[in-house]
Parts: structure tokens; C-alpha cells; sequence
């Protein structure tokens, strides 16, 4: 094991979202999971082995609750894995956050194995756990956290609302390091142009979702107050 002192792991989804994290990246060790709970879950317990003092699951979600509009930043009190269990984060790291993030919301997440792009899926993930949000990342660290006895925490902005599906085209501009296709968005899109609209107000949703994550690295500070 590589002693890392007091610095946290931070896992995201996409290199963009990691971008957001600005001057926090210099604080974190950051793994982008590429939207894949498995490989989620293979980064978490590489920075666990590397000696991580605790992990952070950071970036966009879908929305379950239709009272949430993109934009929304959300502070879990819960992580709601797909096997039932509910596993929660650091108390602690919680509370700091909170008071420095005083509009994110406390409200339930869920994890998905796969990805939920119609709203039928989203209303019965909804109706099932109650939970707000889903997302496919955060489920993979906190059980990995727990597992190995460290504190984590869930930072998450919805993008796609619950009442908006997520089009095909869009699933497929995530590569495995969580690097932008573009070309695969186009090869998408010309298979189905109907998916076009979809993409367009997708971009809009996410557009506000970055922008509340944007706003989290500098007003949580160095270290993310939690050490």
C-alpha cells in the first residue's frame, strides 16, 4: 500500500466532471469510471489500496423525483444499492459539506447496475426505493468504502429530469475512461434521427447540472473540509 496521508479518492463518471472539480483535483486522487459501476468499483478499491483516507462519488445523475429540475445538487443522506441495502455516508464529512453547500439537497440516491434512459424505468426505480436520483457510480464506491472501513460521501447534480428519457445516442458518447465520442454521438444520430430533440435538451439539462458541480470545488475549499 502507497500511503497517501490525508487525501481523499474522488470517483466521477466523465472527464469533464472531473475538470469541475478545479482546484480540489490538486487535493483528490481522481478515477473517472466511464458510467461503469464495475470499473466504478475497481478504481474505488485502488485508491483504497493506495490509502485513501476516505471517498467522494462526484458528477451528474438522473433525476427520479419529478419535483427536481436540472440543475438540482443533492447532498445524500442515502445510498441505495440495487441488492436492498442502504448504506450511509460519513456523518462528519456531511455535515461540513452541507453548510458549505447550504442549496444542495438531503435526498435519498439510488444505484443503478445499468443505465435507466426511459421514464418508465425511472418512475419504477422511483416507486420501488423512493429515492430521488440515480446514478451508476455512487452505489460501487460506498459499498467499496464500507467494505474496507473508510468514510465516503455522494456530491450529485441532476442532469436528465424524471419526466425526460435519456437517448440512446447520448449512452453511447461515454467512453470506458469517461472521455467525450462525439463520432459515435453523430453514428447514433444517424441511425435514428429522431433521437435529435432528445440530445438537444439533454445538452440543455446537463448544462445546469455542470454548472451546480462547478460551483461545489471552490466553496468546499482545500481538502474538502473533511480531514
Amino acid at each position: 500500500m502507497t500511503a497517501t496521508g490525508d487525501r481523499s479518492g474522488c470517483i466521477v463518471g466523465m472527464r469533464r466532471e472531473a475538470r469541475l472539480l478545479g482546484r480540489l483535483s490538486r487535493e483528490l486522487m481522481v478515477g473517472c469510471a466511464g458510467a461503469d459501476p464495475a470499473r466504478a468499483r475497481l478504481l474505488a478499491r485502488r485508491l483504497i489500496d493506495q490509502g485513501v483516507a476516505g471517498l467522494v462519488s462526484f458528477g451528474l445523475a438522473g433525476g427520479l423525483d419529478p419535483a427536481l429540475p436540472p440543475g438540482t445538487l443533492l447532498l445524500p443522506p442515502v445510498v441505495l444499492l440495487p441488492d436492498g441495502r442502504a448504506l450511509t455516508p460519513d456523518s462528519a464529512w456531511r455535515q461540513r459539506a452541507s453548510e458549505r453547500l447550504p442549496e444542495a439537497r438531503s435526498l435519498a440516491i439510488a444505484g443503478s447496475d445499468r443505465a435507466l434512459g426511459g421514464i418508465a424505468d425511472k418512475a419504477a426505480l422511483r416507486g420501488a426505493s423512493g429515492a430521488a436520483a440515480v446514478d451508476m457510480e455512487s452505489h460501487a464506491v460506498a459499498a467499496e468504502a464500507v467494505a474496507a472501513g473508510l468514510p465516503f460521501l455522494v456530491i450529485r447534480a441532476i442532469a436528465d429530469p424524471a419526466g425526460r428519457a435519456l437517448p440512446t445516442a447520448a449512452l453511447a458518447g461515454l467512453s470506458p475512461d469517461g472521455s467525450a465520442r462525439p463520432w459515435a454521438v453523430l453514428s447514433s444520430l444517424l441511425r435514428r434521427p429522431d433521437q435529435l430533440i432528445g440530445l438537444v435538451r439533454l445538452v440543455g439539462d446537463s448544462a445546469a447540472g455542470f454548472a451546480a458541480l462547478g460551483r461545489v470545488g471552490g466553496r468546499l475549499g482545500p481538502r474538502l473540509a473533511f480531514a
